[in-house]
């Protein structure tokens, strides 16, 4: 009776049914868009940054190691007529340009305030008036001992010493406000130029190890680098032409066909600078 039924429900739902699908079998052509081309040329971005602050979720794209085998044991020629790695590079290029607006708003936040310019301007220009007068009571002095008139010189000598030490107070003075001002203060932090992380230039060894080899920064330095490699390999090579692709939703920064509005792909060029 088991049976029959088994064969009756194949008979009207199809052999899939009771089996269930062949997932081995690709379903979608290579070139359907609900495909995520990154992930078929290389690393698709949205795997680089998982359980980081810079997760940016998962891919709204199919990720089939099926079709990833089809496009790496495709020929040269057929990949360039697909011409996936356009793709790649552009979805790329919006992640570092998103970076790179991160890392300079981070630095202007750690720039000086009105306040404090003002305070740096009036020690620099108190400094330099001192510098100015220091060397005058020098040239004034010389000529007075030359002179024969001692005791004034003697006068203009204390003056000069009186001049000299607030020198040193206002130098003294400057170097605090500049190791103190901003929201960086004491810490003295700056921005690491290839994913934007505070840093600070009093961590340890141990503590920017830490940084430089976590999956954040190491992330961003792959797609930097990997980014630069592609922009020179295509750089003489025309995209290839395509009819919109209306049904994949929007990649970002791009024209119809996918790719950018223009050729300029440009991004930091750094990967561990410090």
């Amino acid at each position: 009776m088991a049976a029959e039924q088994r064969k009756a429900l194949e008979q009207l739902m199809g052999d899939t049914f009771m089996s269930g699908p062949d997932l081995s079998a690709p379903k979608l052509a290579i070139t359907d868009p609900k495909l995520c081309r990154s992930y078929l040329v290389g690393t698709c971005p949205h795997d680089l940054f998982t359980n980081t602050k810079q997760d940016i979720g998962p891919c709204p794209r199919t990720h089939s190691e099926a079709h990833k085998t089809e496009y790496q044991e495709a020929s040269v020629e057929q990949k360039r007529q697909w011409g996936f790695e356009f793709d790649y590079m552009n979805e790329m290029k919006n992640h570092i340009e998103e970076c790179n607006r991160r890392i300079d708003g981070m630095q202007r936040r750690l720039e000086k305030n009105p306040e404090e310019i003002r305070q740096t301007n009036a020690l620099l220009k108190q400094i330099s008036d001192l510098k100015a007068s220091i060397a005058a009571w020098v040239e004034e002095i010389g000529i007075m001992g030359y002179a024969g008139h001692v005791a004034v010189a003697r006068q203009e000598f204390y003056k000069l010493e009186c001049a000299q030490a607030l020198k040193v107070d206002k130098e003294r003075e400057l170097k605090n406000l500049n190791d103190t001002s901003g929201p960086s203060g004491h810490q003295k932090l700056q921005v690491c130029d290839v994913c934007g992380a505070y840093l600070s230039r009093l961590d340890n060894d141990r503590r920017l190890a830490d940084h430089f080899y976590g999956k954040m920064h190491l992330g961003y330095a792959q797609m930097r680098k990997t980014y630069d490699a592609l922009q020179k390999e295509l750089k003489d090579r025309p995209p290839p032409h395509r009819e919109p692709e209306l049904s994949a939703g929007p990649r970002g920064g791009g024209d119809v066909n996918g790719f950018g509005g223009d050729r300029g792909y440009g991004g930091r060029g750094g990967y561990g600078r410090w």
